[in-house]
C-alpha cells in the first residue's frame, strides 16, 4: 500500500494518519507511533506532544489486555474500528489514552505512555498544575496519566476518531525513522502477560529523558505494607490493562 493511502492531509496539524495505517499489526503500529506527535484542539487552545514511549496490547490474544476476556461496556471501543481513541480510568483516579489497531473485533490497542510537549507548553503546564504537582518540563507528559492531563483528554473522549483531518485529536508527523528503539516488559503488568520473552511490548526511543520508569506489577500498599514506588509513571499505580 502506498504512503498516500496511509495519510490524509490536514490544514493545521500536518497529516492525519488514515484508518488503514492503524489497521496493521498492533506491534507495527506501536513502533511507528514513536516520534510522531499528537495534537489536541480544545476551547483552551492546542497542545502537541511528541511520543517517546508506548505499549502494545493484542486484545483477545493477550492476557494483559482489557479485551482478553471479551467485550464489556468499558472496553467496547477496543472492539470497534481502528483509529479510535480508547480512554479508560485507572484506579478511579487517572485517565489513560490508547489508540485502537488491527481489525474490528480484535481489540488490539496501543497505550500512549509518555512524550515531550513540543507545542502549547504553557497550557500543558497549567493543566498539570491544576491536577497536582509538576516539577519540570521533562515530567510534563512523562507517564500515561500525565500525558492525558497535558492533552486535556478524559473519558468523554473515548471513541474519538483520530483519523479525521482537523479533528479534536490528530496524530501526525514522521515516525522513528533511523532512531534507536528499545523494548522490554510492560509497566505494571503481572501474570502471564508479564512474561518478558513473550511480551516485550513496551517500546521507547533510546536516550529520551521523558520515558517513564519501569516498575513491576502494582500491589496495594495496604496489602503489601510497602510504598507503592516511584511516581514517574504519573499515577498512584501504573496505567495498565
Amino acid at each position: 500500500m502506498g504512503q498516500n493511502a496511509l495519510v490524509t492531509t490536514t490544514s493545521d496539524a500536518g497529516q492525519a494518519l488514515a484508518r488503514a495505517w492503524y489497521s496493521r499489526d498492533v506491534l507495527e503500529v506501536a513502533r511507528d507511533l514513536l516520534g510522531r506527535v499528537v495534537t489536541t484542539t480544545t476551547d483552551e487552545g492546542e497542545v502537541t506532544v511528541r511520543l517517546t514511549e508506548v505499549e502494545a496490547y493484542a486484545g483477545t490474544e493477550d492476557p494483559a489486555s482489557h479485551g482478553y476476556r471479551g467485550r464489556t461496556a468499558r472496553n467496547a471501543t477496543m472492539f470497534g474500528e481502528a483509529g479510535r481513541l480508547y480512554v479508560y480510568r485507572h484506579l478511579g483516579l487517572h485517565h489513560c489514552l490508547n489508540v485502537v489497531a488491527q481489525s474490528a473485533g480484535e481489540a488490539a490497542a496501543v497505550l500512549l505512555r509518555a512524550g515531550e510537549v513540543v507545542s502549547g507548553a504553557d497550557l500543558a503546564w497549567a493543566r498539570r498544575e491544576a491536577a497536582g504537582r509538576v516539577t519540570s518540563a521533562r515530567d510534563l507528559a512523562r507517564g500515561p496519566a500525565r500525558l492525558a492531563v497535558c492533552l486535556g483528554l478524559d473519558l468523554g473522549d473515548d471513541g474519538v476518531d483520530v483519523t479525521q483531518p482537523g479533528g479534536r485529536v490528530v496524530l501526525h508527523g514522521p515516525g522513528p525513522g533511523s532512531a534507536s528503539v528499545e523494548s522490554g516488559p510492560r509497566v505494571g503488568v503481572g501474570g502471564a502477560g508479564a512474561d518478558p520473552t513473550r511480551y516485550p511490548w513496551r517500546l521507547w526511543l533510546t536516550g529520551e529523558p521523558t520515558v517513564s520508569a519501569y516498575r513491576h506489577a502494582y500491589r496495594s500498599p495496604a496489602s503489601t505494607g510497602v510504598p507503592s514506588g516511584d511516581d514517574d509513571a504519573g499515577t498512584s499505580g501504573p496505567c495498565f490493562r
